[in-house]
């Protein structure tokens, strides 16, 4: 009699899953850290995502390489994006003639944004740097103000996911954090819970929500076992409102949806898509055959959702944006961090601070001791 062989256990209560996660946060960490020396003044956007892809390459090189692992799909889960202050994401020139190929000045707040997956497993990171700010020269104002808001909300939006808390009890940290530094959360921006080879699940958390996004979105509490992508971007408008901008994108994503497309040169780009980038990640189409003919074939492939474009956005100028993203898991011991992105206070001195609760709040561990655990028992 044959027997059904178990599905296999995709979750984090596999510890093998758990080592894929931890092994691309180390890796998207190690390359972030070298990224953010190379945001000096006078260095351009392009040059700096592209030395950001290369290091991400090579360091997948040296991992997962033996008779028993060199199957294992590996590769990049977000490409490096550098998105300077009234820019919340997604700029990552496809050349240097770009637009988007922009030249770092001193006091650019700079978002960094980069990933890698293992076996689908993906481990993005983000954090924000101040161009030229030391510890000697505090960075000042409004721009320290939404960095350190930033970092606050981060941390103290990460603490709240437990088991008790719904997606809303997050939205309303953040605020709070927010109206304490005078800034605001971008409007509509999410967090999603996210399984193999599915960055963007069904569960999300949403800042600074419109009317309409809180009609239509779900109320869910948090689950033990889950993974998720906290990303938090915080503005000094009044509003967070961002725009369509006149940057070409040149991130996309291959959704899975299918469409009888019409034009050969949709055909062409998905299949390029797929032969190149294989799995459901942001790929940059500076690595397609011809960038520019791609982006005919782009169009009718995101029209009809065969493919998600990462569309570059903007504030108002003169703003500026902060952003923190983390990688982790709900355990059954608490927090577990895959990407920690780092925040060094002495670079930053803003008048304003966190209330009581929120300081508490930060205060806590991520991870619960078991013997602490035991003694309440």
């Amino acid at each position: 009699m044959s027997t059904k062989a178990a599905a296999p256990d995709y979750t984090i209560a596999n510890s093998a899953v758990v080592e894929k996660y931890k092994t691309a946060g180390e890796i998207s960490g190690r390359v972030l850290a070298e990224v953010k020396a190379l945001c000096v003044a006078d260095a351009q956007t392009f040059d700096i995502c592209q030395k950001g892809d290369e290091l991400l390459t090579e360091e997948l090189s040296k991992i997962y390489n033996s008779k028993k692992t060199s199957k294992i799909p590996k590769g990049i889960a977000f490409p490096t994006t550098i998105s300077p202050n009234h820019i919340p994401a997604h700029l990552s020139p496809v050349n240097a003639e770009d637009t988007a190929n922009l030249t770092l000045k001193e006091g650019d707040v700079v978002k960094i944004m980069l990933g890698t997956q293992i076996d689908g497993f993906p481990s993005i990171i983000g954090e924000t740097v101040v161009v030229g700010s030391s510890s000697a020269a505090p960075v000042t104002g409004p721009k320290a103000d939404v960095v350190v808001a930033a970092w606050t909300a981060s941390e103290a939006a990460i603490r709240t996911f437990t088991t008790k808390n719904r997606n809303w009890d997050v939205t309303n940290i953040v605020d709070q954090v927010s109206k304490s530094f005078g800034v605001t959360p971008v409007e509509s921006m999410l967090t999603h819970n996210q399984e193999r080879n599915v960055m963007y699940g069904p569960k999300e958390v949403i800042l600074n929500p419109t009317k309409e996004n809180k009609n239509q979105m779900d109320t869910f509490k948090f689950e033990e076992n889950e993974v998720y992508g906290l990303d938090i971007l915080l503005s000094t408008s009044e509003d967070g409102v961002v725009k369509p901008s006149n940057y070409k994108t040149s991130l996309y994503k291959i959704t899975g949806n299918s469409y009888g497309l019409k034009m050969k040169s949709s055909h062409q780009v998905l299949g390029e898509f797929k032969e190149k980038c294989g799995g459901p990640f942001p790929y940059n189409i500076k690595n397609l055959s011809d960038a520019r003919k791609a982006r005919m074939g782009l169009i009718e492939c995101v029209n009809h959702q065969v493919m998600l474009s990462y569309d570059v956005m903007t504030e108002k100028e003169g703003e500026y944006i902060a952003q923190y993203f983390t990688t982790f898991a709900i355990t059954k011991n608490g927090i577990v961090k895959f990407t920690a992105p780092t925040f060094d206070a002495t670079l930053y001195k803003s008048d304003k601070k966190a209330d009581e609760t929120i300081t508490e709040l930060i205060a806590q561990p991520l991870k619960v001791s078991k013997k602490k655990k035991a003694a309440k028992n």
